[in-house]
C-alpha cells in the first residue's frame, strides 16, 4: 500500500539526497580546483626558490655535473620536497636530484623549446605534464636560473621542479573522506527526523481513519482525540470539524431514532384497531346491529392513517435540498377566507364562532400560495381541535414595516410553559393533545415551522388564560 507516510519519506529522502549530490558535485570540484591551485602556487616558489639557489652556486663557478653540485641539488630537492632537474640554456637535463632511477632516466632528456621560450619570457612557468621526460604524470613549476654576479642578469640554463600527481591526491583524498563521513552522518540524521515528522503526521491521519471507520459502523459516540483537536494547524482544524460533524450526525441519528419510534407508535395503534375490528366483524365477534359503529371507526382510523403518510410525504418534499419553494406575489387575505371556507363544516359542528379581523383592501405578500394556505389550514385546523366547544377562534392579519402579520387565536387547554419549545417538533403531542383528541399525528406543526424556515420567515406561539395564539410572518410585496 502507497501510504501517506512512505510518499512523504520517499519526497523528503529523494529531496535530500538530490540536494547532498549536488553539493558533493560542488564541493569534490571546489575542492580539487582549490588543492591544484595551492600545490600549482606552492611549485612556482619553490622553483624560483631553487633557481635562485642554482643561480648561485653556478655563479660561483661550480660546475652542474660535479659531486658538490649534485649535492646541493640534492638538499634543494629536499628541502623543498620535490624532484629537480637543471638543464642548459637549450632545454638539455644537465643535473638531476636524489633518486637514481631518475637520473638515469632524464639525463640527457631535452626540454621542448617552446616551454623554454615561455620560461624565458615569464620567468616561470608552471606545467601539467610530463614532457615526455618523467615516467609518471606530473606537476611541474619551471624558473630561468640567471647568473648573480656583477654582470647578473644572464641566462644559465633552467630549473624544473616537478611533484608527482599521486601526491596531490593523497592531500585532496583526507578531504574527501572527511567529506563523506560528515554527509553519512548527517543524511543518517536528516533521514532519522524526516521519518519521526512523517510519522508524527501521519499519526493523528490514522486515528482519525480508526475513528472514521468505526463510525461508519455505527459508533457514534466516538471522537477524534482532544489531543488532536487542540493542535493549532490543519490537523487540528479537522478534528475539531470532525467532531463538529460528528455531533450533527449523532443528533441526527438520535432524531431519526426517535422519530422512527413515534411513526411507529403512531401507526401501530390504529392498524392495531383497524384489525381488531376488521377481525371482529369477520368472525361474528361484534354483532351486526354494531358493525356500522366499528365500521365508522375503522374509516376514521384509515383517514389519520392516510393523513400521516401524506403528512410524512410533504416533510419528505420540503427536507430535500433541491427542493426550493416558488416566490410569488399573492394575496393573503384571500388566502385566509378560502381557508375558513373549506373548515366551515368543521368549524360549525363544533359550534364555534369566528372573529376574523381582516383588512378591507388585498394585502399582497411574497411566498409560495399552496404553502402558505397548508400553513393556513393546519393552524386554523389545530385551533379548532383544541377549542372548547362553543367558543370563539379569532383569525387577524396586520402590517408592520416590511413584513405582514397573521394570528390565529382558539380558546382551550392551556399549553405549559415548558412545552412552548417543543410543540413544534416532529411527532411531539403535548398531554391536552392526547386527553381531548386522538386524530392528531404530530406532524401538522412541525410541517409549519418547515414550510416558513424554507421560506425564511418566523412564527411564534404564546398560551395564556386558556388561551393559545400562533403568529407568522410573510414579507410584504407592495
Amino acid at each position: 500500500m502507497n501510504t501517506l507516510f512512505k510518499r512523504h519519506f520517499a519526497l523528503t529522502a529523494g529531496m535530500i539526497l538530490f540536494s547532498f549530490a549536488l553539493l558533493a558535485a560542488s564541493f569534490m570540484a571546489l575542492s580539487f580546483q582549490f588543492t591544484v591551485r595551492d600545490q600549482k602556487e606552492a611549485l612556482d616558489q619553490k622553483s624560483d626558490y631553487v633557481a635562485q639557489f642554482a643561480g648561485r652556486m653556478l655563479s660561483m663557478g661550480m660546475e652542474a655535473d660535479s659531486e658538490d653540485f649534485t649535492a646541493a641539488l640534492d638538499e634543494a630537492a629536499a628541502l623543498v620536497g620535490a624532484d629537480v632537474l637543471l638543464t642548459d640554456v637549450n632545454g638539455t637535463v644537465i643535473a638531476v636530484s636524489g633518486r637514481e632511477a631518475l637520473a638515469e632516466q632524464c639525463m640527457g632528456s631535452t626540454v621542448p623549446p617552446a616551454v623554454l621560450e615561455s620560461l624565458g619570457q615569464a620567468g616561470s612557468h608552471v606545467m601539467q605534464d610530463s614532457l615526455d621526460i618523467f615516467p609518471d604524470n606530473r606537476f611541474l613549476s619551471g624558473s630561468q636560473v640567471k647568473s648573480m654576479g656583477r654582470g647578473g642578469g644572464e641566462p644559465l640554463g633552467y630549473v624544473i621542479v616537478s611533484v608527482s600527481s599521486a601526491a596531490l591526491m593523497n592531500l585532496w583524498r583526507p578531504l574527501t573522506h572527511l567529506f563523506i563521513l560528515t554527509a553519512v552522518a548527517v543524511l543518517c540524521i536528516a533521514f532519522l527526523s524526516s521519518s519521526f515528522t512523517a510519522r508524527q503526521q501521519v499519526k493523528p491521519l490514522q486515528e482519525m481513519t480508526d475513528v472514521v471507520h468505526r463510525f461508519g459502523m455505527g459508533e457514534y459516540d466516538l471522537r477524534v482525540a482532544e489531543s488532536i483537536c487542540r493542535r493549532e494547524d490543519e490537523m487540528g482544524e479537522l478534528g475539531t470539524a470532525f467532531n463538529a460533524m460528528a455531533d450533527s450526525i449523532a443528533l441526527a441519528e438520535e432524531k431519526r431514532s426517535e422519530f422512527v419510534a413515534n411513526i411507529s407508535h403512531e401507526l401501530k395503534t390504529p392498524m392495531t384497531t383497524i384489525a381488531g375490528f376488521a377481525d371482529g366483524i369477520l368472525d361474528g365477534t361484534i354483532p351486526p346491529e354494531r358493525e356500522r359503529e366499528y365500521l365508522k371507526t375503522i374509516s376514521d382510523e384509515t383517514r389519520r392513517l392516510s393523513r400521516l403518510v401524506r403528512r410524512m410525504l410533504d416533510l419528505s418534499r420540503l427536507q430535500k435540498r433541491d427542493v426550493v419553494l416558488s416566490q410569488t406575489e399573492f394575496d393573503m387575505t384571500e388566502v385566509i377566507a378560502q381557508t375558513l371556507i373549506s373548515l366551515e363544516g368543521r368549524i360549525n359542528a363544533k359550534g364555534l364562532d369566528v372573529d376574523a379581523r381582516l383588512p378591507d383592501s388585498p394585502v399582497f405578500v411574497w411566498g409560495d400560495p399552496d404553502a402558505i394556505t397548508q400553513v393556513t389550514y393546519n393552524l386554523l385546523e389545530n385551533a379548532i381541535k383544541f377549542s372548547h366547544p362553543n367558543t370563539v377562534i379569532g383569525i387577524s392579519l396586520t402590517t408592520r414595516g416590511c413584513k405582514a402579520y397573521t394570528s390565529i387565536r382558539d380558546t382551550g387547554e392551556t399549553i405549559p410553559e415548558e412545552e412552548l419549545p417543543l410543540i413544534f417538533d416532529r411527532l411531539h403531542k403535548s398531554d391536552r393533545s392526547r386527553s381531548l383528541d386522538k386524530e392528531g399525528v404530530g406532524l401538522g406543526l412541525y410541517l409549519v415551522k418547515t414550510i416558513l424556515g424554507e421560506l425564511k420567515e418566523s412564527i411564534t406561539v404564546s398560551s395564556k388564560d386558556n388561551v393559545t395564539e400562533f403568529t407568522f410572518t410573510l414579507t410584504l410585496a407592495r
